[in-house]
């Protein structure tokens, strides 16, 4: 069977059962920070299991994209080194939300397996979590499997063997027992049954997992009972289309045969010669093209954080594998079309996105080529030194400077045997990061010492600039006469397009280059007042002083800065018109991304001002008008009524800026003409400092990338009520109130059955010299029970010392109580008794003599605590 076949005989046989066939989830998460991607079928399923959401139907199965290459499930680092290991895979699943459970599982997992796929009943094996009875006696007694191929897998004394059989989404989550079904691949192929010291080998294969889903782990690590058991299942559509096309790597299934031929003749045509077809860098390459396509068809882009950080991890990874093959040039990006033209039929986002796919992949695999060739000579160099470990400032070096991600670093040492100092590199981190934090980042350049000739600034006219002279090099801020790659420097130049930073309006980025050099720069500050300062890191080359340089702005984030820049005057005129006069700037910043204006105005700004000032600022851009600057004496401009808005220092001659209604004296770079900017929102408002308000918004693409965020995020509420987005806000005032109304009826029941408990422990009440004495626990009870049952239980034990507990996971809750009588005695007080009790259970608290209430970590030690009552009160007595 074709793995088509395999995923379309799983689903259609499902379906014959009775279940509903729902479509893969994205593999990013759209609605669970708990996760970083979708790491299995029941992701998409949490809610339902957890009783939060109820589906239309109580059986489902799905063919699920899931990626392992993050978080608490990683298999990243195994890819390339083992037959089965993905950090894309097809999980096969069925689920049961509260309809069958453990029987029904079992026997379908068996039908499918030995009925529709063929299998030899012989070859198929089963384990079962050590306590399982249940599960067992299924195995055994209904499918009739041999007790010697019935493996019992856990942690207690019972266990045959010590391992786990307890299946976790994540740290926290929906979980339960599993029963995993193994295949003998036979005696000729090492290795040992599951649960053995040998079962690491590969003649016993996982195939499939039954997950009878009983419990939620909270944060606390307690598991609470779902509200119905339910079943989530999961089988590796790779690793089943493995045995049923009888070989031994999911990499020789027919799913990887063409993408494993698409990666030979890319590489090969980006430099590497004969490529060995059995390579495992090729099956790096095919496996990692999948996990990037998909993860960038669902709306990830490489970056230094969070999923886009892993997109970057895996991307270089496969980008290095194609280096080590021969490529010298950007190849990856290409397999983009193999992957559609094989998976595009079961996901046809493959197909819809592909040119996007590629546009995406490619600008990575440019920008790591550009330093892949110096990295590995410098990491080369160091596996030469015969070390067995790479130290931690070369491992940093390589990440900081030429981006190798550490795992990437530690694949190429692993080929060599070598080791990497992690511990190091984290410290080398951890330091940069505290650098960062005591000084802006690229601010090497104030302060500089510089006696040249000032810079010529072309950039209001243009963005290049072909014949730039470099007259100052300096690195670590000394000055030098030469630079090479590797190193960050601040570079001078006689002409530059490049703005720097001032005014609010961030310095410009691009790149300085020749014919022998290149050099990325990250930002532009002024050194002096007309000396401009390029903070680059030389990827490629030397450069020296006197070099001519080509100096080129990277036009698109300049584009969006300039709109961002002059939509801010408008706004800064809006905001006047509708808040009043007294609004005047007191701060900005302008980026790429967004801006961001403070200003003097002692009120929140409400919902109706947001709105008119964006229909002021809308209205500009719709007409159109044409920008005009003029330079002129600072007393000409303050005739003409120009407003300050970036407080910069100005000298005697200035630029006045008019854009639609503002005019404004202004240095920075803008648009030609409003309609430019595209789209104004306003993103967040907020107080910084008393009398100062902060107000940030959004242009162009990023305006319109804003509002789709919030459609989407709004479609998915609305989904999830099963509403219109229209109806969204009636609908959640619904279920607010129903939320407020069960809380109410959970906060009675608590108080009726810590009630009912106390009468039960009157009984327990000891005699202590002539005072009753009672301590116990209450079940189910919190704060406010304890304090109810309290006042109970003095009125009716009258002359009493009381401690009543509520325990939450290993959290405990203290309740003491002291009645009138003892209290105007002096013998005792509720204060202090709380807090003798609270002592031994890792809390303390506090109240009135007659009523304390105190916390505490350690459930463990409460019952020996609620013992010692009587001899604490027997001594003050």
């Amino acid at each position: 069977m074709k793995a088509s076949e395999i995923r379309s005989t799983f689903l259609k046989f499902f379906e014959s059962k009775g279940h509903t066939i729902v479509p893969s989830s994205p593999v990013v998460p759209g609605d669970d920070p708990t996760l970083l991607f979708t790491n299995a079928g029941m992701n998409q399923f949490k809610d339902v299991f957890l009783g939060f959401d109820k589906r239309p139907y109580t059986r489902a199965t799905t063919s699920q994209k899931c990626i392992r290459a993050g978080g608490k499930h990683n298999d990243l680092e195994n890819v390339g080194y083992t037959a089965r290991h993905h950090t894309f895979f097809e999980m096969l699943g069925n689920f049961s939300f509260g309809d069958y459970f453990k029987k029904d599982a079992i026997s379908f997992a068996w039908e499918l397996l030995t009925e529709h796929f063929k299998l030899p009943k012989d070859k198929l094996w089963a384990t079962v979590y050590a306590e399982d009875d249940e599960a067992y006696d299924i195995w055994a007694n209904v499918i009739g499997l041999p007790a010697e191929r019935i493996v019992r897998i856990g942690d207690n004394k019972g266990a045959r063997y010590a391992s786990d059989n307890f299946w976790m989404m994540g740290d926290t989550g929906p979980c339960g027992p599993c029963s995993e079904i193994f295949y003998d691949h036979g005696p000729d192929v090492a290795g040992g049954p599951p649960g053995s010291p040998e079962q690491d080998g590969d003649r016993y294969i996982e195939i499939w997992n039954n997950v009878f889903m009983q419990f939620n782990r909270t944060e606390d690590g307690v598991m609470h009972r779902l509200p119905k058991p339910s079943v989530d299942t999961g089988m590796g559509l790779e690793r089943l289309a493995a045995v049923l096309q009888h070989v031994h790597s999911n990499y020789e299934i027919d799913l990887f045969v063409n993408l494993l031929a698409a990666a030979k003749s890319a590489v090969e045509a980006a430099g590497g010669s004969e490529v060995d077809a059995e390579s495992p860098s090729l099956k790096v390459i095919a496996d990692h093209i999948r996990a990037c396509a998909f993860t960038v068809a669902d709306g990830i882009i490489p970056g230094n954080e969070g999923r886009g950080y892993v997109l970057r991890r895996i991307a270089r990874r496969a980008i290095r594998h194609g280096y080590k093959l021969g490529a010298r040039k950007p190849f990856f990006h290409t397999l983009v079309e193999a992957l559609a033209t094989e998976m595009g039929e079961a996901y046809p986002e493959l197909r819809r996105d592909k040119l996007r796919i590629t546009e995406v992949l490619k600008a990575e695999e440019e920008r790591f080529f550009q330093t892949i060739a110096h990295g590995m000579e410098i990491l080369e160099g160091a596996l030469a030194s015969g070390a067995t470990v790479i130290d931690g400032e070369t491992a940093f070096k390589l990440h900081d400077t030429f981006g190798f991600p550490l795992d990437l670093t530690a694949d190429v040492c692993r080929e060599r045997g070598v080791s990497v100092d992690a511990a190091g590199f984290d410290a080398a981190m951890q330091r940069q990061r505290e650098q960062a934090r005591s000084k802006a980042k690229f601010k090497m350049a104030q302060g500089l010492a510089y006696d040249g000739e000032a810079t010529t600034f072309h950039g209001y006219e243009h963005l290049v600039c072909e014949h730039a002279k470099v007259t100052a090099i300096y690195v670590d801020g000394t000055p030098v006469t030469k630079a090479k790659a590797g190193d960050d420097v601040v570079v001078v130049l006689d002409h530059t397009p490049f703005y720097a930073e001032s005014g609010g309006q961030v310095g410009d980025r691009g790149e300085l280059r020749n014919g022998r050099a290149r050099l990325v720069v990250e930002d532009t500050v002024k050194i002096q007042a007309q000396v401009h300062g390029h903070q680059a890191r030389i990827v490629e080359g030397e450069i020296e002083i006197g070099d001519e340089l080509v100096a080129r702005v990277d036009a698109e984030l300049r584009a969006k800065t300039i709109r961002n820049h002059s939509a801010t005057h408008l706004m800064h005129k809006a905001l006047r018109e509708v808040l009043g006069g007294h609004v005047q700037q007191k701060g900005s910043l302008v980026t790429p991304e967004r801006t961001r204006f403070d200003f003097a105005h002692n009120a929140p700004v409400t919902e109706a001002q947001i709105a008119e000032v964006e229909a002021l600022v809308n209205a500009e851009i719709l007409q159109n008008h044409a920008t005009a600057a003029r330079t002129m004496a600072i007393d000409e401009a303050q005739k003409l009524g120009a407003m300050m808005l970036f407080g910069e220092k100005y000298g005697e001659t200035v630029r006045v800026l008019e854009i639609g209604g503002s005019r404004e004296l202004c240095g920075g770079t803008h648009v030609q003409r409003t309609g430019d900017i595209g789209l104004f929102k306003i993103v967040a408002e907020g107080g910084v400092a008393a009398g100062i308000r902060r107000v940030e918004a959004v242009t162009g693409d990023n305006a319109l990338a804003y509002l789709q965020q919030l459609e989407g995020s709004l479609g998915g509420v609305a989904a999830t009520l099963k509403v219109t987005p229209a109806e969204v806000p009636a609908r959640v005032d619904a279920v607010l109130e129903q939320l407020r109304a069960l809380e109410k009826e959970i906060t009675a029941l608590k108080g009726r059955l810590a009630s009912a408990q106390g009468d039960e422990l009157l009984a327990s009440a000891v005699d202590v010299k002539g005072i009753k004495v009672l301590a116990a626990t209450l079940a189910g009870a919190d704060a406010k029970a304890l304090r109810e049952t309290m006042d109970k239980l003095k009125d009716k034990l009258k002359s009493a010392a009381i401690v009543l507990a509520a325990v939450d996971g290993a959290k405990v809750q203290l309740a003491a109580g002291v009645t009138a009588d003892l209290v105007a005695g002096g013998k005792l007080k509720a204060g202090e008794l709380v807090n003798f009790v609270a002592g031994q259970v890792g809390g303390k608290g506090g109240g009135k003599p007659d009523l304390a209430m105190a916390g505490g970590t350690d459930a463990a030690a409460l019952p020996q605590a609620l013992a010692s009552v009587a001899g604490w009160v027997g001594e003050r007595a």
